[in-house]
């Protein structure tokens, strides 16, 4: 998908591997949910197939050690089916547009989350652990200040806003203090930007504050030319006028609009600074510069305008 960047679009995409290791859990949690196919004796299979039936449909308690493992087994496979299952839907609804994809993204972390905590609790349940018993008797204040969460919460609070208020998606390119970079993740903690150089920011979503989103509207390329105090400004700004607007259909994988001139920036020590602008994709703006520089260093070459540069002139005693 084109808005979202390259780690993301590789971090999203499904491999062999994982199919086969789907196939292979259902496969045996089919065997566990089964226990006749197993290769057990006949009090053992009967063990596991009632451990399960209390433990799977949550009735009541069993206390065989063997069929408790394998209920546990049949557990972890459950749990791990559903992640895997519910994580591809997400997947695939994630590809119909970049508010989407930064909403299932965030929507895959915590499922995530949630994914390890019921393996944990359900599994503390079939080993005979009171688990309701053991999270009530910590209390949830005493998780929160024991553990520090309460910037983790502050951050999930402040992710939520980001997503709901569309502040910035996958793919949109903002800059954070002086860091400019692409952002790739936006999981229940922290958001991942990537800059041109592929160095990863990682940010807590609490932290984000004073941003620029620079993707929501096009950007402006700017390029400033010198020109020597010689030139004839009036017949060089007709000769802009004609030469600026071709230079759109060498440069549409960059250029939004025509070049145009915007005048005179400022009269410089050596010569005068002409200014010029072309829309473009911020993810463009640097290719975009570059390639005006080129062009207007070309025309002015092949029309003879003069660009000054220092000079040190030394005068020789006698």
């Amino acid at each position: 998908m084109k808005h979202a960047g390259k780690r993301n679009q590789i971090d999203r995409k499904t491999g062999p591997v994982t199919y086969i290791a789907i196939v292979v859990v259902a496969v045996i949690a089919l065997f566990l949910a089964n226990p006749a196919w197993l290769p057990f004796s006949a009090a053992v299979r009967a063990s596991i197939a009632e451990t399960e039936q209390n433990y799977i449909l949550l009735k009541s308690d069993a206390n065989a050690t063997i069929a408790q493992l394998v209920t546990l087994a049949l557990a972890v496979c459950i749990v791990w089916l559903a992640y895997q299952i519910i994580k591809l839907i997400l997947n695939f609804l994630g590809n119909r547009g970049k508010r989407v994809l930064t909403v299932t993204d965030l929507m895959i972390g915590l499922l995530k989350y949630a994914s390890v905590i019921v393996a944990i609790v359900w599994g503390l349940s079939i080993l005979g652990v009171n688990a309701t018993a053991v999270v009530a008797g910590i209390g949830i204040i005493g998780l929160i200040v024991g553990f520090g969460a309460q910037s983790l919460i502050e951050d999930i609070i402040t992710g939520a806003f980001i997503i709901f208020e569309n502040q910035y998606g996958l793919g949109d390119i903002i800059i954070l203090d002086d860091f400019r970079g692409v952002v790739r993740s936006i999981g229940v903690r922290t958001t991942v930007i990537e800059d041109v150089g592929g160095n990863l920011k990682v940010v807590n979503n609490s932290d984000i504050r004073n941003f620029q989103n620079r993707s929501k509207k096009n950007s402006v390329a700017l390029v400033i030319c010198s020109v020597a105090y010689e030139t004839d400004l009036p017949a060089l700004e007709k000769l802009l006028a004609a030469e600026l607007p071709p230079m759109l259909e060498a440069h549409r994988d960059l250029y939004l609009t025509a070049p145009r001139y915007l005048g005179v920036e400022e009269l410089g020590e050596s010569g005068v600074d002409l200014k010029f602008a072309v829309d473009c994709r911020e993810e463009n703006i640097f290719n975009a510069r570059r390639a005006l520089a080129r062009d207007i260093r070309v025309l002015f070459a092949d029309k003879g305008v003069e660009i000054p540069f220092p000079q040190v002139v030394v005068h020789q005693g006698e």
